[in-house]
C-alpha cells in the first residue's frame, strides 16, 4: 500500500492548472512548485518570514492552527495549535509572532510555543508588523478598525478608527502606514508614532472594493488592487494623486511589491497572478499574467529569493443553497465568493511557489 505522503505527492502532480482565457503565460515568471500539504480548515492569509526562513499558513475552524513551513523546501517545521485565525507574522528583532485569532495569539518565533492570548475588540482579520517601532497592527472590519500591539510584550497600545473596513496595510519603514479601506474606496494614512489617521486618499474615480495594497517605499508609489473594477490603481503615497490604473484579474485579495525588481504583484481568485512593472515613477505596464490554480487569491513575497507564495485548494460541486448562518461576501466580491460555496476536497490544500 502506498504511504500517505506518496499519495499526496501523486495527487499534487496530477492537479491541473487551468489557464484562464485572459492569462498571458509568456513572461519571466511561472509556478515553480506545488506543495500539497492537506489538512483541515479554511484559509485566508499566508506570510513569509525571510529572515527566519519560515512561511506561516493560517487554518481556521474547530481545529484551527498556524502551520509553519520551511521557506526553502516547504517542508513543515512547526505548528501552533488552538489558533483559528486569518494569518500571522513575526518580528525578527523581538523574536515574537502574532496571529489574528480572537483572542490574538502571541507566540515564540523560534519554538512556536504560545506565549499568551490577548483579548481585543472587533473581529481580527488582516495584519501588519511594522519594524519602524516594532508594533503589530490588528485590522478589523468592525470597530475598532485597528488595534495596535507592542511586539515586545503584546500589550495593547491603543486603537485607530479609520471609518471603514481595512483590508491590507503597508509601511514605508519611516513612520507612515497606509491602509486600504475596502468599503470606502479610499486609503487611510496613519502616523505610526502618534497612532492617528492623518489623511485619506479617495480612489473612487478609478476603483472600489480595494482588497490589496502594495508600496514602492523608495518612490512613494501605492498600488491598490480593486475588486469591483478589476484594476490596479496606482497613486502617489505623498499626496494621493492618481497616476494611472491597469487591468488585473477577478477576485483580488492581496498585493505586494518587490523593490529589487520594481514589480508589483496582485493575486486573484480567478486563477491569475498579475505582474505590473514600474519602468519609472510615472510609467507602468502589465508585464505578465501568470496562470495559477483557482482561488489562489492571497500572496506573500520572500524578499531574499524574489519568489511569491500563495495558497489554495481543490473544491467539489456547489451546494444548492447556502447554510442559514453563511458569512456575507465582502464588497465587490466575485461570483465565486457569493451565494453557496463549494466544499473543499479533503486533503487538497496546497502551497504554490512562483518565481523566474
Amino acid at each position: 500500500m502506498l504511504s500517505k505522503s506518496l499519495v499526496l505527492i501523486a495527487f499534487a502532480a496530477a492537479l491541473p492548472v487551468v489557464v484562464p482565457a485572459h492569462a498571458q503565460e509568456s513572461g519571466p515568471y511561472k509556478v515553480l512548485k506545488i506543495q500539497l500539504t492537506g489538512g483541515e480548515g479554511g484559509f485566508d492569509y499566508v506570510t513569509a518570514d525571510p529572515d527566519g526562513r519560515n512561511l506561516y499558513v493560517a487554518r481556521s475552524g474547530p481545529s484551527g492552527h498556524i502551520g509553519v513551513f520551511n521557506l526553502d523546501t516547504l517542508a513543515q517545521v512547526g505548528d501552533i495549535p488552538g489558533t483559528s485565525g486569518h494569518g500571522g507574522a513575526v518580528d525578527t528583532a523581538t523574536g515574537h509572532g502574532f496571529a489574528t485569532s480572537k483572542p490574538v495569539t502571541m507566540f515564540d518565533a523560534k519554538t512556536f510555543a504560545v506565549i499568551k492570548k490577548i483579548d481585543v475588540q472587533g473581529n481580527p482579520d488582516g495584519y501588519l508588523n511594522d519594524t519602524y517601532n516594532h508594533h503589530f497592527y490588528v485590522l478589523s472590519h468592525q470597530a475598532p478598525n485597528i488595534t495596535v500591539l507592542d511586539d515586545k510584550d503584546g500589550s495593547i497600545l491603543g486603537t485607530i478608527d479609520i471609518g471603514g473596513a481595512p483590508e491590507q496595510a503597508v509601511t514605508d519603514g519611516h513612520g507612515k502606514i497606509y491602509v486600504d479601506i475596502e468599503d470606502k474606496a479610499a486609503i487611510a494614512v496613519i502616523d505610526a508614532s502618534t497612532m492617528k489617521m492623518t489623511g485619506k486618499y479617495d480612489v473612487s474615480s478609478k476603483g472600489s472594493g480595494c482588497a490589496g495594497l502594495a508600496l514602492d517605499a523608495k518612490n512613494n508609489i501605492l498600488f491598490a488592487a480593486c475588486r469591483e473594477n478589476k484594476n490596479m490603481v496606482i497613486l502617489s503615497a505623498t499626496d494621493g494623486h492618481i497616476i494611472t490604473d491597469l487591468p488585473i484579474g477577478n477576485g483580488c485579495d492581496g498585493a505586494t511589491f518587490n523593490p529589487e525588481t520594481m514589480e508589483a504583484f496582485s493575486s486573484q481568485g480567478d486563477g491569475t497572478l498579475t505582474v505590473i512593472k514600474e519602468e519609472s515613477p510615472t510609467s507602468f505596464s502589465v508585464e505578465q499574467t501568470i496562470p495559477t490554480p483557482a482561488r489562489a487569491k492571497v500572496l506573500t513575497l520572500d524578499t531574499k529569493t524574489g519568489h511569491i507564495f500563495t495558497i489554495t485548494a481543490e473544491y467539489g460541486p456547489v451546494p444548492a443553497a447556502p447554510p442559514a448562518n453563511a458569512p456575507q461576501p465582502p464588497p465587490g466580491a466575485p461570483a465565486w465568493m457569493r451565494g453557496p460555496r463549494a466544499p473543499m476536497i479533503p486533503g487538497s490544500f496546497q502551497i504554490l511557489e512562483i518565481g523566474k
